[in-house]
């Protein structure tokens, strides 16, 4: 076992230099954002498609507003999840990689934040769609309430508990 004196080092928990722990962090969040973007684009995917049906048109006029945010929202989503590598590609090779893990990373974030809303405003257009019933609301919120809890509530309750002061 290793003693290690600094520290600075005892926080981090890895005797690495800062480009090494750049390289490592920008290889687990490039992992975490395929997990992401998948779901996104093919989530962004169908909906572009909905416009093309014949039941597009029947919509009530509520749902159609609802389906065009749900749009916008799965564009931008899509575009802050691969925002991440497109900022690697074009700071690469100029030492900046830390600064560009943070805004990666920062990124990523933001593109959650919009792939929930995302799922949130299709999830209320196929139920009202599907149901016209009143619980509907009730029904996407328990969903969104769910998802917070597992993408942030529980991961910042985590990092909270865990993380040594």
């Amino acid at each position: 076992m290793a003693v290690i004196g600094d520290d600075a080092e005892r926080r981090r928990g890895r005797n690495e230099t800062e480009e090494e722990r750049a390289d490592r962090m920008w290889g687990e969040l490039i992992q975490e954002i395929r997990v992401a973007q998948t779901g996104v684009q093919i989530l962004f995917g169908f909906l572009l498609t909905v416009v093309f049906t014949p039941r597009y048109a029947r919509l009530e006029d509520v749902d159609q507003v609802i389906y065009i945010v749900t749009v916008v929202l799965g564009a931008c989503a899509t575009g802050a999840l691969i925002g991440p590598v497109s900022l690697h590609r074009l700071v690469s090779g100029r030492r900046v990689k830390p600064q560009a893990v943070q805004w990666a990373s920062r990124l990523t974030v933001v593109g959650l934040v919009l792939l929930l809303a995302t799922m949130t405003a299709s999830l209320l257009l196929i139920l009202r769609v599907a149901t016209h019933d009143a619980f509907v609301p009730y029904l996407v919120a328990a969903v969104v309430a769910w998802y917070g809890l597992c993408w942030f509530i529980l991961p910042l309750w985590t990092r909270r508990r865990y993380t040594s002061q």
